[in-house]
């Protein structure tokens, strides 16, 4: 692959799964430097990404990692900054420039989340309103609305402060791998905000998986983060909350029960400052911050 342009600052980094058909279609919408990092696929995705766009960097996996995915995409990038795309997204024309130039006059932030539309009638994603209502506010540093949340696809980074936060893990994996990093970014003092102003575009692909199997993954997700990083009173709340949810919680617990030794392993308490922001985001009946679902479907 050829040296980046110096003019770019922002590498695109693409985890995918035999979704050949949707990625060749966008890959050429982005701008930039691409990083496509393909999750052991098995129909033919490597083969049709070099013969359709052979500019573009192609990392074959020889088993998928999940969301760790884009973690070998940024350590590989040459940028310091990073957006992430899924094969059924791009970022809209300029909006990459802008990110760089938001993050060079904010040297604490660590991640920005932007703007998503959704499908060809470019419909905002619900979440976009979720995020500028943060009740966090706009504190000293923050270019928008501070966060501890955001969705993947939606998503650039400062390229030192998600390696330094450990990037996406392969405990949690996918779905709901954001929250670990959003909460160890904050815990570390690096600012999270919403910039409505660069625009992500996703059309979300036909090979999604059900609402079921998502539910009950995301009911995994929480309580594997809830392990690593909450106090065990939120464990407790997770784990109430999962039997409640009748079968599909009790299948996202045991999905989550091989994973608990290394989720224990890696357990680390965040701040009390960051469990003060995690209290204003939630409603009092509600002392457990659950991210908003969204629409991104990724590996």
């Amino acid at each position: 692959m050829d040296a980046p342009d110096p003019q770019h600052r922002v590498t695109v980094v693409v985890a995918t799964r035999n979704r050949r058909e949707e990625l060749v279609a966008h890959l050429g919408r982005h701008e930039g430097p691409v990083i496509v990092v393909d999750n052991a696929s098995t129909d033919g995705t490597v083969e049709a990404v070099h013969a359709a766009h052979p500019r573009v960097r192609v990392v074959p996996l020889p088993r998928n990692v999940g969301a760790v995915a884009r973690t070998v995409g940024v350590r590989l990038a040459r940028t310091p900054y990073v957006a992430f795309a899924d094969d059924d997204s791009w970022w809209a024309p300029g909006a990459l420039v802008r990110a760089a130039a938001v993050f060079d006059a904010h040297p604490r932030l660590g991640l920005l989340a932007g703007s998503i539309a959704v499908g060809p009638e470019e419909r905002p994603d619900p979440l976009n309103a979720v995020l500028a209502a943060s009740p966090l506010g706009i504190p000293t540093g923050c270019p928008g609305p501070a966060l501890l949340g955001f969705v993947g696809c939606g998503a650039i980074v400062r390229r030192s402060a998600f390696l330094e936060a450990g990037g996406f893990d392969d405990v949690v994996r996918f779905p709901g791998e954001e929250e670990r990093l959003a909460l160890d970014l904050f815990d570390a003092g690096w600012r999270l905000s919403y910039v409505p102003e660069i625009r992500a575009h996703h059309h979300p692909s036909p090979r999604r998986e059900t609402g079921d199997r998502r539910q009950r993954e995301l009911v995994r997700s929480r309580l594997l983060t809830a392990l690593m990083r909450r106090p065990w009173r939120v464990v407790a709340h997770e784990l109430r909350c999962a039997l409640r949810a009748g079968r599909t919680g009790r299948r996202g617990l045991l999905g989550a029960l091989p994973r608990v030794p290394a989720a224990l392993r890696a357990r680390r308490r965040v701040s009390p400052t960051t469990e003060a922001a995690l209290a204003l985001l939630h409603a009092p009946a509600d002392p457990t911050p659950n991210a908003p679902t969204p629409t991104e479907d990724s590996p």
